[in-house]
């Protein structure tokens, strides 16, 4: 795996050897495609209803040039959860370098509709 820092927490969890071995394993492909992120910051937690499900939510947190990217997803499996985290993280990664090629092609003039004064030079 890259050198990059992965912080992983529980809340209300224990997390167990073999939780955080595959948080790294799914995010090792988050690093792939992107190689400016800084840090990826995972919250699992659990919420227990009335009912007596458990409810399983993944925070995904990608410190990155630019705005983080922040995307959380539950169910009632944890492993879905992180699936479904890594997944809408991808896709944020995707958009984002997308949208950065787009901006690259794109260049347009400035256009300035007041007329500036013209400045004498000394």
């Amino acid at each position: 795996m890259n050198t990059k820092e992965v912080i992983i927490s529980g809340v209300h969890l224990d997390l167990t050897e073999s939780l955080k071995r595959i948080v790294k394993e799914k995010a090792e492909k988050l690093f792939n495609h992107e190689e400016r992120i800084i840090r990826l910051r995972v919250e699992l937690e659990t919420n227990s209803h009335k009912s007596g499900q458990d409810e399983f939510i993944a925070k995904g947190h990608i410190e990155i040039n630019g705005p983080p990217m922040v995307v959380s997803d539950s169910s009632d499996d944890l492993y879905k959860s992180i699936d479904g985290m890594i997944n809408k993280l991808d896709r944020k990664l995707r958009r984002r370098s997308r949208l950065m090629k787009v901006k690259r092609k794109n260049k347009h003039s400035v256009d300035i509709p007041a007329e500036l004064p013209k400045m004498e030079v000394a």
